[in-house]
Protein backbone atom coordinates (compact mmCIF):
# COMPACT_ATOMS: atom_id res chain seq x y z
CA UNK A 1 0.00 0.00 0.00
CA UNK A 2 1.60 3.23 -1.26
CA UNK A 3 2.02 6.07 1.68
CA UNK A 4 -0.16 8.84 1.19
CA UNK A 5 2.34 11.59 0.30
CA UNK A 6 2.41 15.29 0.99
CA UNK A 7 1.09 17.99 -1.43
CA UNK A 8 3.40 19.94 -2.31
CA UNK A 9 1.24 23.57 -1.73
CA UNK A 10 1.96 22.51 1.51
CA UNK A 11 5.61 22.36 1.09
CA UNK A 12 5.26 25.84 -0.39
CA UNK A 13 3.14 27.26 2.70
CA UNK A 14 6.29 26.03 5.08
CA UNK A 15 8.79 27.93 2.66
CA UNK A 16 6.40 31.08 2.17
CA UNK A 17 7.56 32.90 5.07
CA UNK A 18 10.70 32.54 4.88
CA UNK A 19 10.93 33.27 0.98
CA UNK A 20 8.97 36.17 1.82
CA UNK A 21 11.28 37.49 4.70
CA UNK A 22 13.71 36.96 1.92
CA UNK A 23 12.73 38.48 -0.89
CA UNK A 24 11.32 41.79 1.21
CA UNK A 25 14.65 42.44 3.03
CA UNK A 26 17.01 40.95 0.69
CA UNK A 27 16.45 40.73 -2.73
CA UNK A 28 14.02 43.67 -2.74
CA UNK A 29 16.80 46.14 -1.59
CA UNK A 30 19.73 44.75 -3.44
CA UNK A 31 17.39 44.98 -7.13
CA UNK A 32 16.17 48.71 -5.84
CA UNK A 33 20.10 49.71 -5.07
CA UNK A 34 21.01 48.62 -8.05
CA UNK A 35 18.35 50.49 -9.58
CA UNK A 36 19.32 53.72 -7.43
CA UNK A 37 23.22 53.18 -8.42
CA UNK A 38 21.99 54.85 -11.76
CA UNK A 39 19.20 57.77 -10.63
CA UNK A 40 19.63 61.15 -9.22
CA UNK A 41 17.85 60.34 -6.02
CA UNK A 42 16.65 63.09 -3.99
CA UNK A 43 14.69 61.81 -0.62
CA UNK A 44 12.73 64.55 0.24
CA UNK A 45 11.04 65.03 -3.41
CA UNK A 46 11.30 61.52 -4.20
CA UNK A 47 12.41 62.87 -7.50
CA UNK A 48 14.19 60.53 -9.66
CA UNK A 49 16.33 61.56 -13.07
CA UNK A 50 18.00 58.74 -14.94
CA UNK A 51 22.40 60.09 -14.82
CA UNK A 52 24.40 56.83 -16.72
CA UNK A 53 27.53 56.61 -14.83
CA UNK A 54 27.61 59.91 -13.08
CA UNK A 55 27.53 58.91 -10.14
CA UNK A 56 30.05 55.87 -10.52
CA UNK A 57 32.64 58.81 -12.12
CA UNK A 58 31.99 60.58 -8.78
CA UNK A 59 33.25 57.53 -6.68
CA UNK A 60 36.41 57.68 -9.19
CA UNK A 61 36.95 60.83 -8.27
CA UNK A 62 36.31 59.98 -4.61
CA UNK A 63 39.70 60.25 -2.60
CA UNK A 64 37.64 59.20 0.40
CA UNK A 65 36.03 56.26 -1.43
CA UNK A 66 39.31 55.24 -2.61
CA UNK A 67 40.81 55.09 1.03
CA UNK A 68 38.29 53.00 2.31
CA UNK A 69 38.91 50.49 -0.78
CA UNK A 70 42.18 50.67 0.22
CA UNK A 71 41.74 50.03 3.92
CA UNK A 72 39.45 47.18 2.84
CA UNK A 73 42.04 45.02 1.20
CA UNK A 74 44.29 46.01 4.36
CA UNK A 75 42.13 44.86 6.44
CA UNK A 76 42.19 41.23 4.50
CA UNK A 77 45.52 41.23 6.49
CA UNK A 78 43.64 40.04 9.64
CA UNK A 79 42.20 37.17 8.10
CA UNK A 80 45.79 35.17 8.40
CA UNK A 81 46.44 36.55 11.24
CA UNK A 82 42.66 35.30 13.14
CA UNK A 83 43.23 32.11 11.82
CA UNK A 84 46.76 30.98 12.57
CA UNK A 85 45.81 32.50 16.10
CA UNK A 86 42.70 30.59 16.21
CA UNK A 87 44.06 26.99 15.21
CA UNK A 88 46.64 28.00 17.64
CA UNK A 89 44.38 28.39 20.06
CA UNK A 90 42.27 25.37 19.40
CA UNK A 91 45.47 23.55 19.20
CA UNK A 92 45.99 24.38 23.14
CA UNK A 93 42.70 23.83 24.39
CA UNK A 94 42.23 20.73 22.53
CA UNK A 95 43.67 18.53 24.92
CA UNK A 96 41.91 17.22 27.94
CA UNK A 97 43.63 19.21 31.11
CA UNK A 98 41.85 20.49 34.17
CA UNK A 99 39.97 23.33 34.09
CA UNK A 100 40.52 23.50 30.13
CA UNK A 101 36.80 24.07 30.18
CA UNK A 102 37.52 27.50 31.66
CA UNK A 103 40.28 28.58 29.36
CA UNK A 104 38.10 27.33 26.57
CA UNK A 105 35.57 30.11 27.85
CA UNK A 106 37.88 32.85 28.70
CA UNK A 107 39.02 32.59 24.58
CA UNK A 108 35.54 32.80 23.40
CA UNK A 109 33.77 35.50 25.88
CA UNK A 110 35.06 38.99 23.68
CA UNK A 111 32.43 37.17 20.93
CA UNK A 112 29.46 37.33 23.20
CA UNK A 113 30.73 41.40 24.33
CA UNK A 114 29.03 43.22 22.09
CA UNK A 115 31.25 45.92 19.81
CA UNK A 116 29.81 48.54 21.31
CA UNK A 117 30.48 48.19 25.02
CA UNK A 118 34.06 46.21 23.71
CA UNK A 119 34.86 49.56 21.58
CA UNK A 120 34.65 51.91 24.77
CA UNK A 121 36.77 49.53 26.61
CA UNK A 122 39.32 49.25 23.88
CA UNK A 123 38.94 53.21 23.72
CA UNK A 124 40.93 53.35 26.79
CA UNK A 125 43.44 50.67 26.13
CA UNK A 126 44.43 52.67 22.79
CA UNK A 127 44.13 56.41 24.56
CA UNK A 128 47.06 58.58 24.82
CA UNK A 129 47.79 57.87 28.12
CA UNK A 130 46.36 54.47 28.29
CA UNK A 131 47.07 50.86 29.19
CA UNK A 132 49.12 49.95 26.13
CA UNK A 133 51.38 52.92 25.80
CA UNK A 134 52.15 52.41 29.84
CA UNK A 135 52.65 48.56 28.91
CA UNK A 136 55.41 49.89 26.41
CA UNK A 137 56.94 52.34 28.67
CA UNK A 138 57.20 50.26 31.30
CA UNK A 139 58.84 47.48 29.36
CA UNK A 140 61.37 50.36 27.47
CA UNK A 141 60.01 51.03 24.10
CA UNK A 142 59.19 54.29 24.41
CA UNK A 143 60.59 57.40 26.93
CA UNK A 144 57.86 57.87 29.62
CA UNK A 145 55.73 60.58 28.70
CA UNK A 146 55.65 59.35 24.81
CA UNK A 147 52.89 57.40 23.69
CA UNK A 148 51.76 56.24 20.34
CA UNK A 149 48.79 58.49 18.75
CA UNK A 150 46.41 54.89 17.77
CA UNK A 151 43.49 56.28 17.16
CA UNK A 152 44.61 59.16 15.88
CA UNK A 153 45.50 59.92 12.31
CA UNK A 154 48.39 58.25 10.35
CA UNK A 155 49.08 54.55 10.30
CA UNK A 156 48.30 53.50 13.63
CA UNK A 157 45.06 53.96 13.57
CA UNK A 158 44.13 50.94 11.37
CA UNK A 159 46.71 48.80 12.72
CA UNK A 160 44.43 49.33 16.07
CA UNK A 161 41.41 48.24 14.74
CA UNK A 162 43.19 45.35 13.24
CA UNK A 163 44.21 43.89 16.82
CA UNK A 164 40.63 44.76 18.13
CA UNK A 165 39.03 42.46 15.77
CA UNK A 166 41.61 39.78 16.40
CA UNK A 167 40.52 39.93 19.75
CA UNK A 168 37.35 40.04 19.00
CA UNK A 169 36.52 37.19 16.73
CA UNK A 170 39.58 34.67 17.68
CA UNK A 171 37.86 32.87 19.86
CA UNK A 172 34.65 32.18 17.54
CA UNK A 173 37.16 30.61 14.91
CA UNK A 174 39.00 28.64 17.75
CA UNK A 175 35.05 27.18 18.63
CA UNK A 176 34.91 25.58 14.70
CA UNK A 177 38.31 24.47 14.96
CA UNK A 178 37.64 22.62 18.46
CA UNK A 179 34.60 20.82 16.26
CA UNK A 180 36.63 20.06 13.65
CA UNK A 181 39.12 18.63 15.84
CA UNK A 182 36.87 17.02 17.25
CA UNK A 183 36.14 14.99 14.19
CA UNK A 184 39.41 13.60 13.56
CA UNK A 185 39.15 9.82 14.49
CA UNK A 186 40.92 9.02 17.01
CA UNK A 187 42.05 6.15 15.74
CA UNK A 188 44.11 7.57 12.72
CA UNK A 189 46.10 9.42 15.56
CA UNK A 190 46.71 6.36 17.69
CA UNK A 191 48.29 4.65 14.80
CA UNK A 192 50.54 7.13 13.33
CA UNK A 193 52.10 7.50 17.25
CA UNK A 194 52.37 3.61 16.68
CA UNK A 195 54.53 4.14 13.84
CA UNK A 196 56.89 6.63 15.20
CA UNK A 197 54.98 9.72 14.19
CA UNK A 198 56.09 12.59 16.04
CA UNK A 199 53.74 15.43 17.13
CA UNK A 200 54.47 17.24 14.09
CA UNK A 201 54.51 14.63 11.70
CA UNK A 202 50.94 13.33 12.99
CA UNK A 203 49.60 17.08 12.57
CA UNK A 204 50.61 17.23 9.13
CA UNK A 205 49.94 13.93 8.02
CA UNK A 206 46.72 13.38 9.83
CA UNK A 207 45.35 16.30 11.63
CA UNK A 208 45.55 18.86 8.87
CA UNK A 209 44.32 16.83 6.03
CA UNK A 210 41.11 16.26 7.29
CA UNK A 211 40.90 19.99 9.45
CA UNK A 212 41.36 21.65 5.57
CA UNK A 213 37.40 21.70 4.87
CA UNK A 214 36.95 23.39 8.30
CA UNK A 215 40.19 25.78 7.43
CA UNK A 216 38.53 26.51 4.28
CA UNK A 217 35.43 27.78 5.64
CA UNK A 218 36.86 29.46 8.75
CA UNK A 219 38.72 31.18 5.93
CA UNK A 220 35.71 31.92 3.77
CA UNK A 221 33.91 33.54 6.76
CA UNK A 222 36.35 35.15 7.83
CA UNK A 223 37.00 37.37 4.88
CA UNK A 224 33.43 37.93 4.14
CA UNK A 225 33.88 40.05 8.12
CA UNK A 226 36.77 41.67 7.18
CA UNK A 227 35.41 43.44 4.14
CA UNK A 228 32.23 43.93 6.15
CA UNK A 229 33.88 45.81 9.00
CA UNK A 230 32.11 48.73 9.66
CA UNK A 231 31.02 48.86 13.55
CA UNK A 232 34.48 48.26 14.96
CA UNK A 233 35.50 51.59 13.35
CA UNK A 234 33.20 53.26 14.05
CA UNK A 235 33.08 52.98 17.56
CA UNK A 236 36.59 53.03 17.96
CA UNK A 237 37.71 55.78 15.33
CA UNK A 238 34.32 56.97 14.02
CA UNK A 239 35.81 56.80 10.55
CA UNK A 240 37.74 59.21 10.65
CA UNK A 241 41.44 60.09 9.03
CA UNK A 242 42.95 56.55 7.82
CA UNK A 243 40.21 54.52 9.01
CA UNK A 244 37.45 54.31 6.45
CA UNK A 245 36.11 51.71 5.22
CA UNK A 246 33.16 51.28 2.43
CA UNK A 247 29.81 50.52 4.39
CA UNK A 248 31.09 53.37 6.57
CA UNK A 249 31.34 54.92 3.10
CA UNK A 250 27.95 54.57 1.90
CA UNK A 251 25.98 54.94 5.38
CA UNK A 252 27.58 58.32 5.28
CA UNK A 253 27.08 59.48 2.06
CA UNK A 254 23.36 58.17 2.07
CA UNK A 255 22.61 59.17 5.60
CA UNK A 256 24.64 62.17 6.24
CA UNK A 257 25.26 63.41 2.59
CA UNK A 258 21.46 62.07 1.09
CA UNK A 259 23.26 61.44 -1.65
CA UNK A 260 21.40 58.11 -2.06
CA UNK A 261 22.45 57.37 -5.84
CA UNK A 262 26.27 57.79 -4.95
CA UNK A 263 25.96 55.66 -2.25
CA UNK A 264 23.86 53.29 -4.38
CA UNK A 265 26.49 52.88 -6.54
CA UNK A 266 29.34 52.99 -4.33
CA UNK A 267 27.58 49.63 -2.70
CA UNK A 268 27.11 48.10 -6.18
CA UNK A 269 30.81 48.78 -7.15
CA UNK A 270 32.20 47.19 -3.37
CA UNK A 271 29.73 44.28 -3.99
CA UNK A 272 31.68 43.07 -7.06
CA UNK A 273 35.23 43.60 -5.41
CA UNK A 274 33.41 41.22 -2.46
CA UNK A 275 32.60 39.05 -5.09
CA UNK A 276 35.84 39.20 -7.07
CA UNK A 277 37.61 38.52 -3.62
CA UNK A 278 35.11 35.42 -2.76
CA UNK A 279 36.23 33.56 -6.37
CA UNK A 280 39.66 34.02 -6.21
CA UNK A 281 39.32 32.59 -3.18
CA UNK A 282 37.16 29.82 -3.84
CA UNK A 283 39.82 28.88 -6.45
CA UNK A 284 42.75 29.12 -4.46
CA UNK A 285 41.10 26.97 -1.95
CA UNK A 286 41.34 24.29 -4.76
CA UNK A 287 40.57 20.27 -3.60
CA UNK A 288 39.93 21.58 -0.33
CA UNK A 289 36.88 23.53 -0.72
CA UNK A 290 33.85 22.40 0.50
CA UNK A 291 31.46 23.90 -1.56
CA UNK A 292 32.89 22.45 -5.07
CA UNK A 293 34.30 19.21 -3.61
CA UNK A 294 32.44 16.26 -5.66
CA UNK A 295 31.95 13.38 -3.60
Amino acid sequence: MAKPGVHPATAYLFVAPCALVFAVFTVWPMLFNGWLAFQDYFIASRNTAWNDFANFLVLADSQAFQIALRNSMLLLLTVPLIQGGALGLALLVHRPLPGITFFRATYYLPVVITVSIAGIVWQYVFHHEGILNWLLGLVGLMEPGEGVPWLERGGWSLVAVMAFCFWKYVGYYMVLYLVGLASVPRELQEAAMLDGAGTWARFRHVTWPLLAPVAVLCTLLSTIGALKTFQEVLVLTGGEGDTMTPLLFVYRTAFSGFNFGVAGAASLMFTLVCLLVAALQMRLMGRHNPFTRSE
